[in-house]
């Protein structure tokens, strides 16, 4: 494929494992902000389309094969995999990541404030996210899966209380981008997860799996807003217009 600054941030991540890597280390924004230009996007993240699409470009005997998989694959089984991979990861995360954020806050939070800070926008991260994956559990995946049953079969489907699926979908990218913007947060206080020169080892290693909850959460919202959730959608209406 062929990418310009025109080219849409979230066509780019779907391309390859390493043109996402491309923008992840970019700092652009490819999951929320799927939607924008390559421009736009660098506009925001102050990086440079243009080192973006050189990268790129050296990297095209890869871009080639990406998520074409989760693109055809039954929606049974992207959302099976978003749930035993990502939401695992995120519950496993959680668990890990909080003792170890509240043990080096109160061994190194008076010289080091920001480590308070993170503490906090990390807690509201685990609140919203736990929230988050359970009303996707509960309601929103079993209608997806329920909708595409229906359509492989020719069955009614039970009109849901929520209306049209798009009703669901937006508000969960609504919170995608709630969850992005503390992560955001984390990184900037964090210094782009760059421990001090004084940091212990837990201290460092802390650093290191926030950015990794980070890279993994990249993934997850890429994976739903960009793939599951536009399928459902086209699933739905086209089950609507033949009805």
């Amino acid at each position: 494929m062929n990418f310009s600054n025109e080219t849409k941030v979230k066509d780019i991540a779907l391309a390859t494992p390493s043109a996402r890597l491309i923008l992840e280390r970019a700092g652009v924004d490819y999951c929320c902000g799927g939607g924008e230009s390559l421009h736009e996007a660098c506009l925001h993240a102050e990086a440079s389309a243009e080192e973006i699409l050189r990268r790129l470009h050296e990297n095209s005997e890869q871009v080639s094969t990406g998520d074409g998989e989760w693109l055809s694959a039954p929606l049974c089984d992207l959302e099976r995999h978003i749930r035993v991979k990502h939401h695992r990861y995120v519950r496993e995360a959680l668990a890990r990541i909080h003792p170890q954020l509240e043990k080096v806050a109160l061994k190194h939070g008076e010289n080091h404030s920001e480590i308070r800070e993170i503490n906090q926008l990390f807690t509201e991260v685990g609140r919203e996210m736990t929230m988050h994956m359970q009303k996707e559990e509960q309601i929103l995946f079993p209608y997806i899966v329920a909708l595409e049953q229906s359509a492989n079969g020719n069955q009614p489907l039970e009109p849901p209380f929520f209306g049209p699926v798009r009703n669901p979908v937006a508000a969960m990218m609504k919170e995608h981008d709630a969850a992005g913007e503390l992560i955001k947060q984390i990184r900037k206080v964090s210094c782009n997860y760059a421990a001090p020169s004084d940091a212990c080892t837990s201290y460092q290693a802390l650093y290191q799996d926030l950015q990794e909850f980070e890279r993994d959460l990249h993934q997850h919202v890429h994976l739903e807003n960009n793939i599951l959730f536009p399928r459902a959608v086209e699933l739905e209406t086209a089950a609507v217009h033949q009805g």
